[in-house]
């Protein structure tokens, strides 16, 4: 067999050689970014130091007293773009993996917290640093649906920064009196953002009044999910909602009306796109797919736009994934934004619905990067498997490629050693 060679970044030599184990400083060396410079990344803490160009940053800072022995580790990213980490702003956890599931599949408090952290990890190891996973409370799941991402959260620590938004099914009414204890439980349990789907409640309108009530109360967010098929039931939800933007987001809005993109232009939220097939679990009834155009009619009207995945691998779609890159190749694949816009939209704004501060390659921001295998970002989309996620300064997660064939080709065709992306 002939190999087209391993498809990793390389850590240098030293104390700290394996980059998930590095100390407080860590250089990233050779890396390109978006604009075409290659240079030298430092970071120190969870936060990025300095770039310069390659070579001017100099050896990593040596211990007090031991002049020889480096803090942290260098990794050489030549033939990698470094890109601002992404963020998972729609995901269904609690249901993740259950097409494969039996029917129903089990809900033990050991189950749920192994699924929710299995899927959390899959998502880290595409490059999501920080995700919001949408959860089911009240009827018959209680809180414990919620307690395992809870759990899940915890364990996660210093790997990802995971988020939960707590969704009862009814809130208005006799029976919506369980559903609005449980929202308020569930917030003082440390749920991020309270949610749900107001079409399901008989009383939409009542629905979101409740649901902002519990929210102003516990000082959180709104995450909602919402068709938007209805751009006069849109409106006055929006209405509702407008005491708390811009801490209110909407999603997948697969459905929406049209010409109620301007609705939402004036409401001041954020919406939430699943591009995979515009649909997931938390709306009833199979996924319609995304209605074309809608993508350019939000960002011509200047609608805040994220981007998730919605599903991996549940009922409302069998084979979804949890990539991040994933969502901005079909945001750029359909031709509805260019492929800056698209990574845009699962990172910085991903991470803006998510409440979070932006990043960019530069000193001062924070350490949540992505050095994926590619000359640009339209290679990176197009198939850039290999992957090393940095969180809060930290080395997180690695993927390295290998491509082999079967025979040893004659032409004088580009290794990975180079640009070329596997």
């Amino acid at each position: 067999m002939d190999s087209a060679a391993a498809d990793g970044p390389h850590p240098g030599p030293g104390p700290a050689a394996n980059p998930l184990g590095h100390g407080p400083v860590l250089l990233l060396t050779g890396a390109r970014l978006v604009d075409g410079r290659v240079v030298d990344v430092r970071i120190s803490g969870d936060r990025i130091q300095a770039v310069g160009t390659v070579g001017s940053l100099g050896p990593l800072p040596a211990l007090p007293g031991a002049p020889t022995v480096t803090t942290g580790a260098r990794i050489d990213l030549r033939g990698y773009l470094l890109l601002p980490a992404p963020a998972e702003a729609h995901g269904h956890y609690d249901s993740a993996f259950s097409a494969a599931l039996p029917a129903p599949p089990p809900d033990t408090p050991a189950d749920l917290t192994r699924r929710v952290t299995e899927a959390a990890l899959t998502s880290l190891g595409y490059g999501a640093t920080a995700q919001r996973t949408h959860v089911r409370i009240g009827d018959v799941h209680g809180l414990g649906r919620l307690e395992a991402v809870l759990t899940a959260r915890q364990a996660l620590r210093g790997l990802a920064e995971l988020q939960a938004v707590a969704m009862p099914r009814l809130l208005t009414g006799r029976a919506g009196a369980d559903g609005r204890a449980q929202l308020r439980e569930a917030l003082k349990l440390g749920a991020t953002a309270a949610g749900g789907c107001p079409e399901l409640d008989p009383d939409p309108s009542g629905y979101v009044h409740l649901l902002l009530e519990a929210a102003r109360e516990a000082d959180c967010p709104v995450d909602l999910h919402t068709t938007a098929v209805d751009a006069a039931q849109l409106a006055r939800l929006a209405g509702v909602l407008a005491p708390l933007r811009p801490r209110v987001t909407l999603g997948p809005c697969g459905a929406l009306a049209r010409g109620a993109s301007t609705v939402l232009a004036t409401s001041g939220v954020r919406v939430v796109w699943l591009p995979q097939n515009g649909g997931c679990t938390g709306l009833e009834g199979r996924p319609t797919g995304p209605r074309p155009g809608l993508v350019r009619e939000l960002t011509t009207a200047r609608v805040p736009l994220a981007a998730g995945s919605g599903a991996l691998r549940d009922q409302s779609n069998p084979v979804g994934r949890a990539d991040p890159l994933e969502s901005a190749y079909l945001l750029a694949a359909t031709g509805e934004l260019d492929p800056e816009a698209a990574y845009d939209a699962v990172a910085n704004q991903a991470r803006a619905a998510l409440g979070l501060p932006p990043v960019r390659v530069d000193a001062g921001f924070p350490a949540e990067l992505l050095a994926v295998r590619g000359d640009s970002l339209a290679g990176a989309l197009a198939g850039g498997h290999s992957r090393l996620v940095v969180h809060s300064g930290r080395v997180v997660s690695r993927t390295s490629a290998v491509r082999e064939f079967a025979d040893t080709v004659a032409l004088a065709l580009p290794r990975q050693s180079g640009g070329a992306d596997c």
